[in-house]
């Protein structure tokens, strides 16, 4: 077959998984259409338009790393193609890089001046990098700050007479206080701002003394319940617990980092984990992940709910609360617990994660960065992360950590899995996500895991989503982004 003929094929072919492709995007099958995005591409790399398209559905999975890079490659293909600055602008932005967006989107409005929409988008952007100047010029350095906590006095808040939701009488979260606010939060009423106030300001005396690194003792014969990302889907939360039980003494559970963010009942969710953990400490264990800071709930949805349904005073509590969160959990010195993964230097020892001086927001590289950001890959070695931050990790870096640590297992979660939960490197890496029908969109399940000791078996349990009141999800989401999904 002469040469132009064979283009000619490839070209065409190209066309047919595109649009294969476009399809599995609307079905929400991400992963799919990313595969046959590629499938197009290798066929033809010089159509700008499979590169954006490809790099949208990076977005979509919440790989910002590989959509900027995919949407670059459509710019360098086609200069004049104003979606490939569009991709990249909305990747950027959901970073919080507002700057670097504001530079694409200016790019779309060169491009194509007369459309409403990239105006629109551009004033948004152009905003955003306002508030952000504003903010950094009236910030107060990090070594003059308060803290917040000294300025709040709970008792001295009145609750109304009219007031009939959940009470905590004195200074005890008992069960039953619990249990009422978990039933009125079911029923869309709020808890009283001295009641959020108390239960938080006690969950950061109790955070504050622990190490960096949590040791888990569990005694033979009972069992542990480890679950991954809720992400503020409280109707979720509460199936869990319909299924495995409220946390107790004789139930406990570690929630594995991003409480809150996406979903938009995450005050509902953070307060009551804060809650279960004030009436028993050793009933339930929380561990920081990515969005547990400042920056991530400025953009995904927390800051703007916790404005809306308790107050101002309690973003500032918040934010310096989850800098007081364990970044890692060993229970019985067996199975290593972590939001994120592993590192991008050998040789770490959990010695060094204990010693870590987590008390600000995640920095951008470096160990806690790593724990909080980082994701199994397929190869071995280590690669650059599809997320913009921290690093891919292959099996052999997770066989040497648990060697170097005299470790068994890793679980971690971090990650939308179809299924709720995906084992990888050779049996040694659990992920495992408790978000199920992911922003009501990704038609996945949700898992936990339950360890029975002493040999801490992994006995993975997989679940559907609940319906939910009709909020949702982003509803409190900087409305900038929200022009994006």
């Amino acid at each position: 077959m002469p040469i132009m003929e064979n283009e000619s094929s490839n070209v065409s072919r190209a066309e047919e998984i595109k649009i294969q492709a476009n399809d599995a995007f609307k079905a929400h099958k991400y992963g799919q259409a990313i595969d046959l995005y590629t499938q197009a591409i290798e066929l033809n790399s010089q159509n700008a338009v499979y590169w954006a398209n490809r790099a949208f559905a990076h977005t979509k999975l919440e790989e910002y790393g590989s959509a900027i890079q995919d949407a670059t490659k459509a710019i360098e293909v086609d200069p004049r193609y104003s979606k490939g600055y569009y991709r990249r602008g909305a990747a950027f932005l959901a970073m919080g890089k507002f700057k670097e967006a504001l530079k694409d989107f200016q790019q779309v409005k060169k491009i194509s001046p007369n459309d409403p929409d990239a105006t629109k988008k551009l004033k948004e952007c152009e905003k955003a990098v306002m508030k952000l100047k504003f903010e950094e010029a009236i910030s107060v350095p990090e070594s003059e700050r308060h803290s917040v906590a000294d300025s709040i006095d709970y008792h001295s808040i009145e609750v109304e007479p009219q007031y009939s939701g959940a009470k905590i009488e004195g200074d005890v979260v008992t069960l039953d206080f619990v249990k009422k606010m978990m039933d009125d939060f079911k029923n869309q009423k709020c808890l009283h701002k001295r009641y959020a106030f108390q239960i938080v300001l006690q969950m950061r005396e109790m955070l504050q003394v622990q190490p960096s690194l949590v040791d888990i003792k569990v005694p033979n014969g009972s069992h542990f319940t480890v679950c991954g990302d809720v992400h503020g889907q409280f109707y979720d939360l509460l199936n869990i617990f319909e299924l495995n039980g409220l946390p107790s003494e004789e139930n406990p559970y570690l929630f594995n980092g991003d409480f809150v963010d996406r979903g938009s009942f995450s005050v509902e969710v953070i307060l009551t984990l804060f809650a279960l953990k004030c009436m028993c400490p050793s009933a339930i264990y929380l561990a920081r992940g990515n969005h547990e800071s400042k920056s991530m709930n400025k953009i995904y949805g927390f800051e703007g709910e916790v404005k809306s349904k308790l107050s101002e005073a309690f973003v500032e509590l918040f934010a310096e609360v989850f800098c007081y969160l364990p970044l890692a959990h060993v229970i019985n010195q067996k199975v290593f617990v972590v939001h994120g993964g592993l590192f991008s230097v050998d040789g770490v020892k959990l010695s060094d994660i204990k010693a870590i001086d987590r008390f600000c927001e995640p920095p951008e590289e470096g160990l806690m960065c790593e724990l909080l950001w980082s994701d199994p890959q397929p190869f071995p070695g280590r690669g650059p992360s599809k997320r913009g931050v921290g690093l891919c990790f292959g099996a052999d870096v997770t066989k040497n950590f648990l060697q170097d640590n005299n470790l068994d297992l890793i679980v971690r979660s971090h990650e939308v899995k179809d299924e709720g939960y995906e084992i990888e490197h050779d049996g040694k890496l659990i992920t495992v996500f408790s978000a199920p029908n992911y922003c009501d969109q990704m038609g996945n399940k949700g898992a936990y895991i339950r360890f029975e000791a002493p040999d801490l078996k992994p006995n993975i349990v997989t679940f559907a989503a609940v319906p939910h009141p009709d909020i949702k999800p982003m509803a409190y989401a900087n409305n900038f982004l929200r022009m994006f999904q």
